[in-house]
């Protein structure tokens, strides 16, 4: 599925660069790139399957910078590359062993993004759809586990916003993501359970983002 997710975005891509040279070389009245810096509210949407103790998962909402760039293949059609890190809270709770906290782990969600432009006027809506890989790293296992291990992720993303034209260059924006995240988490409790405990995480954060960007 991870492959077949991959492949296809691929050849979206590919088929739609074709199309932006040709319509390029009919008309190259609009600018090729856009860069955009929005600050960023992560709110987790989560779930978890937690082998032996049961239970569910609490993880923190973060707040952080994130940079995209934008390109343009027509004045219509572009892909944006979503780059940002952030730094949540984990809990296990309502488990049999009652709440454990498990710490903090960071995340790194790399987002490919095809999108729609829509054009006409100073406010440009938009609606984008594409692919995430969010690596997990600096886990920290807090004081009950004796450590922490996350599974690498890769899962489908979904977009939409809209740019408002300050100039020709300048413009601010509102953006919305969805991104789908779920990983195999390991916990060794071996100290405070005597067990190591599994758990299916379902993260899917919804990412509510405001900023500014600029055109080249």
């Amino acid at each position: 599925m991870k492959n077949l997710l991959v492949i296809l975005l691929v050849g979206v891509l590919f088929s739609l660069s074709v199309q932006g040279q040709d319509d390029a070389n009919a008309s190259s009245d609009f600018s090729k790139w856009q860069v955009r810096l929005r600050g960023v509210v992560i709110t987790p949407d989560e779930s978890a399957t937690i082998e032996s103790i049961g239970g569910d998962v609490d993880i923190s909402t973060a707040v952080i910078p994130e940079l995209d760039f934008t390109y343009f293949f027509t004045e219509n059609i572009a892909a944006e590359l979503i780059l940002g890190t952030s730094k949540h809270d984990v809990e296990a709770i309502n488990t049999a062993a009652g709440d454990i906290e498990l710490g903090d782990v960071w995340l790194l969600p790399p987002t490919l993004t095809l999108q729609y432009h829509f054009t006409g006027g100073a406010l440009k809506p938009y609606l984008g759809a594409g692919v995430n890989f969010t690596i997990f790293y600096g886990a920290d296992e807090g004081a009950v586990a004796d450590a922490v291990d996350y599974e690498n992720s890769l899962g489908l993303a979904f977009q939409g916003g809209f740019d408002y034209s300050l100039s020709d260059q300048w413009f601010l924006n509102v953006d919305l993501k969805k991104i789908f995240i779920q990983t195999d988490a390991t916990v060794d409790a071996t100290s405070a359970l005597g067990a190591t405990v599994g758990a299916d995480v379902d993260i899917h954060p919804l990412a509510i983002g405001f900023g500014v960007g600029y055109k080249f």
